[in-house]
């Protein structure tokens, strides 16, 4: 299985693109918001992208379901084991590519704890405190295996973090974990092969290979601010109005975060269109420093990633990769 990340704006998906076409491969999606159908323009989709000479390249997991309803990663993980297991059977090449940190340690490591439950009066015990006093809650838990990939850059995902971590001290993970088909292997720790069990087929055996993707801070902020001004001109505040008079709840989108929060809130009244538009740049520019963070964080723990200059010829790129 090979691995293509890198933070927002970086040309992911136009590299994966040209490396699946060379590898006889389909990409599929690790991004936790182009699941939902209706979010193009502010997910960054750019389905066009998936055509390369005239010849479609199989893609997965974007446009899963309807803009609105709940999505999870360990959703996403049983999504990407049935996928993974139908492009092995065809004998082609899993191309995964994308962002969203999470989904990618969660495919890459078998997650074993997004299959937690809810413990709804924790969290209303957690909404009392505030984001320093989550931090410190969290850093007062007992490590566990758990600890070094818990993503915990926004409230609702730290909030996330503890319940996992409460419940894993409590042994309640334990229960769990016998209920789920988990391989009986450890994670292996240069995470370059895994083993992963998908129920109708049996033990699916991966060889990982992650490249990401990498820019001068300058170079990514203008990219950002480049992207950003083309969407806004193009389409993204009548995509974010077509959601809203299509019955999505503007907390739902709000809930979305980055362009569909901050387009909503100026829908809504909340802010005045130059505010809308500079806090979002700020949020994103911000988004992707979170994003480098935290494949860094991935690299100190376990994954060794194959950093490539994002300034490159995309083709120069994919021909390195697909060699």
């Amino acid at each position: 299985m090979l691995v293509i990340l890198g933070p927002t704006a970086s040309g992911k998906t136009r590299l994966a693109v040209q490396v699946a076409a060379r590898l006889n491969g389909e990409i599929i999606s690790a991004d936790s918001r182009q699941v939902y159908r209706g979010m193009d323009i502010g997910t960054g989709k750019d389905l066009a992208e998936y055509t390369l000479d005239n010849q479609p390249v199989p893609y997965h997991l974007i446009d899963v379901l309807d803009a609105g309803d709940d999505y999870n990663v360990h959703r996403y993980q049983q999504d990407f084991s049935r996928v993974v297991a139908e492009i092995t059977a065809r004998n082609r090449v899993p191309v995964v590519c994308g962002g969203t940190g999470l989904y990618l340690s969660a495919v890459l490591n078998d997650f074993q704890f997004t299959a937690i439950p809810i413990n709804e009066p924790l969290r209303a015990e957690l909404a009392l405190l505030t984001d320093d006093g989550l931090r410190a809650r969290f850093a007062q838990m007992p490590p566990s295996a758990y600890t070094p990939l818990a993503d915990t850059s926004t409230r609702k995902r730290l909030i996330r973090a503890i319940e996992i971590s409460e419940q894993l001290r409590s042994g309640v993970a334990a229960i769990i974990s016998k209920q789920l088909p988990m391989s009986s292997e450890q994670p292996q720790t240069t995470n370059r092969t895994s083993a992963r069990y998908e129920p109708n087929v049996g033990p699916v055996r991966t060889t990982n290979l992650i490249f990401g993707l990498d820019l001068p801070v300058d170079i990514r902020r203008q990219r950002i601010t480049a992207r950003l001004h083309h969407r806004l001109q193009n389409g993204m505040i009548q995509e974010v109005e077509q959601l809203l008079a299509g019955g999505v709840r503007a907390e739902k989108l709000i809930f979305y975060g980055l362009e569909y929060k901050f387009i909503t809130q100026f829908l809504t009244g909340q802010l005045d269109y130059n505010t809308m538009v500079a806090r979002l740049e700020t949020a994103i520019h911000q988004f992707a420093k979170r994003q480098m963070t935290y494949f860094r964080k991935m690299e100190r723990d376990s994954h060794q990633i194959h950093w490539l200059d994002a300034q490159r010829p995309t083709d120069e790129l994919a021909r390195e990769i697909a060699d």
